[in-house]
């Protein structure tokens, strides 16, 4: 697979696990409203799908001897890849109830990071299980955070 995929395909896929999982558990802490969630998510998935997408083709521009074709497959596999992973979190708040929801999500969440660190490391011949720890013990911190941030919402704005 080209370089610039990769790029664009690992990075939306992170980012679309990591800050979509940040808003659903803060939100979800805030509000506890499946509508609250849902329009959030989509939000993620369309406003920060082409902030992600324009900061990598940025990024990717400001690289020596890279192609415009290179910048532009960068910039749709992010925008791509981050759009569709947003949401693929809306279906459990869908069909579940909120709070098994929230917690279907952030284990599927983990897994695709999970398998994602794994592919890396393998591919890097690092230690899969450092690489998917790191990887997961960030996701978690954010989780952690933004459940308590979205508590703290609540409490002053309540």
């Amino acid at each position: 697979m080209k370089h610039s995929l990769k790029t664009g395909l690992s990075f939306g896929i992170t980012s679309g696990i990591i800050t979509t999982l940040g808003l659903i558990v803060g939100l979800h802490a805030g509000t506890h409203s499946k509508l609250v969630i849902i329009g959030g998510i989509l939000t993620i998935a369309i406003a920060d799908s082409f902030s992600d997408a324009l900061g990598i083709h940025i990024a990717e521009e400001s690289k020596p001897n890279t192609t415009n074709k290179s910048v532009w497959e960068a910039t749709l596999a992010t925008l791509i890849t981050k759009f569709v992973f947003a949401l693929t979190f809306v279906i459990p708040v869908l069909l579940l109830n909120l709070n098994l929801a929230i917690l279907v999500s952030i284990l599927w969440g983990i897994l695709i990071l999970s398998i994602l660190s794994f592919s890396i490391a393998k591919k890097q011949q690092k230690k899969p299980y450092k690489v998917v720890t790191e990887h997961t013990l960030i996701a978690i911190i954010v989780i952690i955070l933004t459940h308590y941030v979205g508590q703290w919402i609540n409490q002053v704005f309540n």
